[in-house]
């Protein structure tokens, strides 16, 4: 795997920290790289049944691996001030140096609806989250600098400061996105780019427009990170990974944009219309270890460096065995 890193995702929407923490270190004992855990107030769905603080948890990782790690992904811009996220990432990479990275996210209203701002369309949320961004990079350099800052926006206000902690290296800052648009901007303005699995042409559609941004901001695209977070489901037959994936990840068969939607409950009653074929092309669901290994091939001769896989059903210590034996060994870059 010269070049690429295959790393675990851990899914704090559907197993209690500790155990989070706990396959983290068994998924790097068994050849993952690193640990992308995302930042949710809520799960999913009710069935998933958790959603701890990602913070403490990747805080907790750090202690227990030695790979990379980081929050696929963050909002910065409804429950959290920009400034409270720079902290908290410029604290973990001080405490586990050149291991971890600051996925940013526009944000769900999953999660972010709780503080009860307005909750605006995609446009003014991806405009937020782009001045988050401007926030966090200038507290990153001056604050590498010995130095205060400040910013006055549309969105957000900063009077001078600086983050008192600070690692030698800034965190590498990736954005994830699903669309042309934001991924230009995001080359212009970030490290690398994070998304999940999708079809492959609109995945290279994203990589032109990320290089084209990273281009005219007079950066090599081919030195930035692309990262992928893919969602499949294994299971020894056919029949449990297709019910771990009904039961435990029926959001991944919904074929409408959930980011609007505001409670479990209501993406409950959704998920009562998933039936099997709604997975297809969305996520591989099968026994055969190596199915999953030829797909996961396809985003590596993609040009993604790092992808971290999450295998939806409770089956994660089984699924870590197989895969760390029969699947990673095999990919090749």
């Amino acid at each position: 795997m010269t070049g690429l890193q295959v790393g675990y995702a851990a899914m704090l929407e559907q197993f209690h920290p500790t155990e989070a923490v706990a396959l983290s270190a068994y998924a790097e004992q068994n050849g993952f790289s690193g640990v992308m855990a995302a930042d949710h107030f809520q799960p999913w769905v009710p069935q998933q049944g958790e959603s701890s603080f990602v913070w403490n948890v990747l805080a907790a990782i750090g202690e227990r691996t030695s790979g990379d790690m980081g929050p696929g992904v963050t909002a910065p811009t409804f429950r959290w001030h920009p400034a409270m996220v720079a902290q908290a990432s410029a604290t973990l990479a001080a405490m586990y140096p050149g291991r971890h990275w600051l996925g940013l996210g526009s944000g769900e209203a999953l999660n972010e609806h709780i503080v009860g701002q307005y909750w605006p369309e995609a446009p003014e949320r991806i405009n937020r989250m782009f001045e988050a961004i401007d926030v966090i990079k200038k507290l990153f350099a001056a604050s590498l600098a010995g130095k205060d800052t400040k910013h006055s926006g549309q969105f957000f206000k900063l009077e001078s400061t600086r983050l008192w902690t600070m690692p030698e290296v800034a965190p590498e800052i990736l954005v994830a996105t699903a669309g042309p648009v934001t991924a230009k901007r995001a080359g212009k303005t970030v490290d690398g780019l994070i998304t999940v699995g999708a079809p492959i042409e609109k995945i290279a559609g994203l990589f032109a427009k990320f290089d084209e941004g990273a281009r005219e901001a007079g950066k090599d695209p081919s030195r930035m990170p692309r990262v992928l977070q893919l969602h499949l489901s294994w299971a020894p037959t056919d029949e449990e990974a297709m019910r771990n994936a009904l039961v435990e990840w029926p959001n991944g068969g919904m074929k409408f944009p959930k980011s609007d939607i505001r409670s479990p409950y209501e993406l409950e009653q959704m998920a009562k219309l998933v039936r099997p074929e709604d997975f297809a092309g969305r996520l591989v669901i099968d026994s055969d270890p190596d199915v999953h290994r030829a797909n996961i091939q396809r985003f590596v001769d993609l040009g993604f460096d790092r992808i971290y896989l999450h295998n939806v059903g409770r089956n994660q210590r089984e699924w870590i065995d197989v895969f760390g034996r029969d699947v990673l060994p095999k990919l090749k870059r």
